[in-house]
């Protein structure tokens, strides 16, 4: 390991990478290739222009680190009269709530905040692919943001507008629902199964439409019911009706409990006359609620992710670990899916209706499906943006 070569260049030079820089270097080591075949190897600023010009690269596009060592990379390509690969230096992408650099984010793997390099709370391109963007919002994020020479840091907050807008305009519609609260419906036969007709998706008929199986016992939203509601509470309530997506009026009659006082099931009556979500007397209800068929649901779990870090910037006072959040990932099962998600294959997306976009991930079985959330219905960039027109 005593020897280097060297390239003899200009040892006064302003630019200390044109000072005799090193091409090659002894190292004893076991390559993950090679094994111990060699000990010699090249050097990155040796190897880079060569590297590009035997693969006809035309523009190699760096880091504006790098930039200090253009002219060695040049000079490297006119002394061997090789392929004249350009090198063009950018800053580097930076993600609020998050980390870009691989050994940030080799260090979350070995350490064990996520799983992999595809854990979809990364920003790699498998992770961001098994969370469900796909590529052309993150084509559309780039165009966006642009190309610049100057350090900044991008909203994340874009990054998710952009996969929402993709997802609102593409994504086929599903009813789900997360945290179930058990609705029976004293007034509908025994043993009855209807088939609503649903839009795949509210602004596109080329998308067609799906069946969805209507029955006594359904699964609502817990959120989507309160006992006691404040006045701008408009979903279900004691003696209150609200519509079923695509089926019928419902309206609250009794509220059973467990012995902790916690609720665990309605007791409501339909009108049989409001199939399909409209009423013929005309009278009108505040809120539209999803729902599905206990009988005919697809048992799911379902992973929401958050931003992996609790600060824009998690390298702030102190050591980016520090701001891991702790709630970057909750698992919950189990959910209830419509039965047209049986046929789904991994990658998949879907807007889950009033709840969200989600993918069919990989860690998914025909008895458990597994469903990654990719983004809330809620845009926060849009917010932002409005405020800023005003």
């Amino acid at each position: 390991g005593s020897k280097t070569l060297r390239a003899k260049i200009d040892m006064s030079s302003g630019n200390i990478n044109m000072r005799d820089p090193v091409l090659y270097r002894i190292l004893h080591a076991s390559h993950h290739r090679t094994g111990d075949k060699w000990c010699v190897y090249p050097m990155y600023d040796w190897a880079h222009g060569q590297s590009d010009s035997i693969e006809n690269i035309t523009h190699s596009l760096c880091d504006i680190n790098f930039e200090s060592h253009r002219p060695l990379y040049n000079w490297f390509i006119e002394q061997l009269g090789i392929f004249p690969s350009r090198q063009i230096e950018f800053a580097r992408l930076n993600l609020t709530y998050t980390v870009m650099s691989k050994r940030l984010l080799k260090q979350l793997i070995d350490e064990g905040f996520v799983n992999d390099w595809d854990d979809p709370r990364l920003p790699t391109l498998s992770g961001i692919r098994r969370r469900g963007y796909a590529p052309s919002s993150i084509r559309t994020f780039c165009e966006r943001i642009g190309v610049a020479k100057r350090e900044s840091v991008v909203d994340l907050a874009l990054l998710e507008h952009c996969v929402r807008e993709d997802l609102n305009e593409n994504s086929p519609r599903k009813m789900g629902v997360l945290n179930s609260l058990k609705v029976i419906i004293e007034n509908y036969p025994e043993n009855q199964t209807e088939e609503m007709e649903i839009a795949n998706h509210p602004k596109k008929e080329e998308m067609g439409k799906r069946a969805v199986p209507f029955s006594k016992v359904l699964y609502i939203e817990k959120d989507d019911f309160m006992e006691d509601p404040p006045k701008k509470f408009f979903r279900l309530a004691p003696g209150r009706e609200v519509r079923l997506r695509g089926a019928y009026y419902i309206t609250c009659n009794d509220v059973i409990k467990d012995d902790n006082g916690e609720v665990i099931e309605l007791r409501c009556s339909y009108d049989p006359e409001t199939r399909g979500g409209s009423s013929p007397d005309g009278r009108k209800v505040k809120a539209t609620l999803h729902w599905v068929s206990a009988e005919h649901a697809v048992k799911a779990e379902v992973r929401l992710y958050d931003t992996l870090f609790t600060k824009e910037n998690p390298s702030e006072n102190g050591h980016f670990l520090d701001n891991v959040n702790p709630d970057s990932l909750k698992v919950l099962y189990p959910c209830y899916i419509e039965p047209s998600v049986k046929t789904a294959e991994v990658g998949n997306r879907y807007q889950f209706e009033r709840t969200g976009y989600f993918c069919l991930d990989s860690d998914s079985t025909p008895e458990k499906p597994v469903f990654n959330r990719t983004v809330t219905l809620k845009d926060t960039w849009a917010k932002i943006e409005k405020k800023q027109n005003k």
